[in-house]
């Protein structure tokens, strides 16, 4: 038989038999299956979980699994008594619009958490937003009142104002407010009519690599909003080709890539009654460098930060909103790139914290000002609010009247994380979380409840609504785990290539392998680039079902974070830095031959690897490196840093020199150099209507293995974004990728 034939015998073989072991295991949830691995088998939580301001009232969109609600239907737990019921159910939601969100807003929702919902500063009111038609649910009266329909989808971005009388929102790149009342006439603030000017509106590299979720915000008294005008005139197009339709349609994405032009951005002051914008002047190289935050300190002063392109500096300015003057308060830098991931805080009387990795971790530091002449001196450290070798992940939130901040820190472990809260005076630290595992959390409004997304590597999702310095109680619950037949998994530890790195892994092993035969292949699934957390922790991953798929197949699967990914430290991290790919490579080869030699029965001769997105551009940059993988895929990959965006990939690898030689760190990093040198059998997935890593990148890929005469396999998704999202296309890609590891890593 040709290989051809084999291939399709093999393909055909595969099928009958999966299809046989899916009828035969259908009533055995012991054994894990392709749909298995793409849907959550504890149980899908709720989301969408928002405090009122007031505090008193936790609510959340339930899901199928809810035993409160129906799924969609808003629910809301009093926070003194813990007490369930339904505020708004899914069938009177839709009665207040059948507008339809498309799979593009819908991913896109998804993909950067916009809530359905939004409180008004009344606590009796909410703003749904149903694919851009804005409604005013009334809380007593249960019903609802359409303010405007603002046409824009996942975009509209909307916004009660302070005083709960007004609703802004985006539409054709502009600002409008409109009063609650829907006989009221909307405003424009801004009037641009070029696509090139975003007002108050996030672009795709501000929202992907930055971190903002909103461009635009309300003065306390609502009198001004500060927005940030992006002019993306100069920046690059790609084109998002449709080929489904009979003539395909081209959506052409503004896209920065290294080296090109950024948006040009700068921070405006408009009166929400309509007038003339007042654009703030400061220090700031056009189409390089970056405004990342902004917002008000009072209601006649904002704050500006500017980052520079290399993003080694960062500058803080408060400016006076009816002068326009500035001040530089603040500056923070770094030799190679800053740690950028977190919000200005800013606190009355003259105070704001901040997060900086300055000391080698990410830490607490507050900070004092002039608070009634806040442009009249610079602002001076009172005190580092937190320390020592472990990240501070984030702030929860900061309670005004008790001074108290609430934070998330992996200190108990590098493998888990808690909340904490600390005094601003650096007294009465307190670890509020109990268990050893991972809390994802959310704190009330005033300091005295917050909700526990916990689990731990055994222990599936429970959701409790808890009181500090109390008690907890579940509000939601997984359904019971069934253990997967056959398979083991564990949290391994390894030696990192300099000889001294704890590094952190988890092994998942097929427990019919006997440990003195050879006998077991095993599959590489790490990420490896750099991550606000690290990727191996204590807790429970919906991605560890395909693992267990893979045992039950025969396989074993390692994942391990090496030097360059997050959560362990600013020089863990930046081990990384115009060194992207050989520091990961070296430690994972490091880390395989360790497990080889701590579990004989790994066939060192049958190893496979597969990654997604950075984890593909790893793939491709080991399957290149060493002749040691067999079997290799690559989902969504970056292949030419030059390919990526500016912020992500400037920040790494530094901005690309004008005549790139063979010893250039775009030219070393990037798989495609060494295109024609690729070992073992390669499969490469890649949706078509990816706007995060670009088709091209796939494309440009195969084409030195085509010089080469080297084959390999592809797999399209029409349409499908970054995330190849839905049922039927994951269950196609994860059915592609093991019948990938069975034809090439099995014989």
């Amino acid at each position: 038989m040709s290989s051809h034939l084999q291939a399709a015998a093999l393909l055909l073989f595969l099928s009958t038999t999966a299809a046989i072991a899916q009828t035969a295991t259908a009533n055995d949830p012991a054994i894990r299956t392709i749909a298995d691995a793409n849907k959550n088998l504890t149980g899908t939580p709720p989301h969408g979980t928002e405090w009122s301001p007031d505090g008193k009232l936790l609510t959340y969109i339930a899901s199928e699994d809810d035993t409160t609600g129906k799924s969609g239907d808003i629910v809301q737990i009093d926070a003194s008594t813990g007490h369930a019921s339904v505020l708004a159910t899914a069938e009177q939601l839709s009665k207040l619009t059948s507008a339809d969100v498309n799979e593009k807003d819908a991913d896109h929702r998804a993909r950067y958490g916009m809530s359905a919902y939004i409180w008004a500063a009344d606590s009796k009111h909410l703003l749904l937003d149903n694919g851009g038609r804005l409604w005013l649910y009334d809380i007593a009266a249960g019903n609802g009142t359409l303010i405007v329909d603002t046409h824009e989808g996942s975009g509209d971005d909307p916004k009660f104002s302070p005083d709960a009388k007004s609703v802004s929102y985006l539409h054709n790149h502009n600002l409008y407010v409109h009063p609650v009342a829907a006989t009221g006439k909307e405003t424009a603030l801004t009037h641009d009519t070029a696509d090139t000017l975003l007002n108050g509106e996030v672009d795709w590299v501000y929202l992907e690599e930055l971190d903002v979720r909103s461009n635009y915000f309300w003065s306390p008294d609502s009198k001004s909003i500060a927005y940030l005008q992006m002019d993306e005139a100069r920046v690059p197009q790609y084109p998002i080709t449709d080929w489904i339709p009979t003539h395909p349609t081209i959506d052409n994405q503004r896209y920065p890539q290294p080296g090109d032009p950024n948006p040009t951005v700068r921070v405006g002051i408009v009166p929400t009654k309509g007038g003339k914008t007042k654009f703030i002047s400061v220090p700031f190289s056009p189409n390089n460098d970056y405004i990342p935050r902004f917002g008000w300190v009072d209601a006649n002063t904002v704050y500006i930060e500017v980052l520079t392109r290399d993003q080694q500096h960062l500058n803080l300015y408060f400016a006076d909103a009816r002068t326009g003057k500035t001040r530089l308060v603040y500056t923070g830098t770094d030799t190679k790139y800053l740690d950028f991931s977190t919000d200005l805080n800013i606190l009355p009387h003259g105070r704001f914290v901040i997060m900086s990795w300055r000391d080698g971790h990410s830490h607490l530091y507050l900070y004092s000002f002039n608070e009634h002449h806040p442009l009249d001196a610079d602002a001076t450290l009172t005190r580092q609010l937190t320390s020592g070798d472990f990240e501070v992940e984030s702030i929860d939130s900061i309670d005004e009247k008790s001074d108290t901040v609430f934070y998330s820190s992996n200190e108990t472990s590098p493998l888990e994380d808690n909340l904490w809260s600390i005094k601003l005076d650096g007294t009465s630290k307190e670890q509020l979380t109990v268990g050893r595992g991972t809390h994802g959390t959310r704190t009330s409004p005033d300091g005295t409840h917050f909700t526990d997304y916990y689990s731990d590597a055994t222990t599936p999702p429970v959701i409790s609504l808890c009181t500090v310095g109390k008690t907890c109680t579940p509000y939601w619950k997984s359904k019971p785990a069934v253990k997967a037949s056959g398979v083991t998994s564990a949290i391994v530890s390894v030696i990192a290539a300099d000889g001294k790195t704890k590094l952190y892994g988890r092994l998942t092993l097929p427990t019919s392998a006997s440990p003195t035969s050879v006998s077991v292949p095993l599959i590489l699934n790490p990420y490896n680039g750099p991550t606000p957390e690290s990727s191996i922790r204590n807790s429970w991953s919906s991605s560890q079902g395909f693992n267990e798929l893979l045992a039950q197949h025969g396989f074993a699967v390692l994942d391990v974070d090496t030097r360059g990914s997050g959560g362990r430290g600013r020089d863990f991290q930046q081990a990384a830095y115009r060194n992207f790919g050989p520091v990961q490579f070296s430690d994972q080869m490091a880390a395989l031959d360790q497990i080889l030699i701590q579990y004989p029965q790994l066939d060192p001769k049958r190893i496979g690897w597969w990654g997604w997105s950075w984890g593909g551009t790893f793939t491709l940059y080991a399957m290149t490196h060493t002749d040691r993988i067999r079997a290799g895929v690559a989902v969504a990959p970056v292949t030419d840093w030059r390919n990526y965006d500016s912020i992500y990939t400037e920040r790494y690898l530094g901005i690309p020199a004008a005549k790139p030689d063979a010893n250039d760190v775009y030219t070393l990093d990037s798989p495609i150099t060494n295109a024609a040198k690729l070992n073992g059998r390669l499969l490469i997935a890649q949706g078509t209507g990816d706007d995060n890593v670009h088709m091209a990148n796939t494309i440009q890929f195969i084409q030195p293995l085509i010089d080469a005469g080297i084959p390999y396999d592809l797999q399209l998704f029409p349409r499908k974004t970054h995330s190849i999202a839905g049922p039927t296309a994951r269950d196609e890609l994860f059915n592609r990728i093991l019948w990938h590891f069975e034809t090439y890593l099995k014989p």
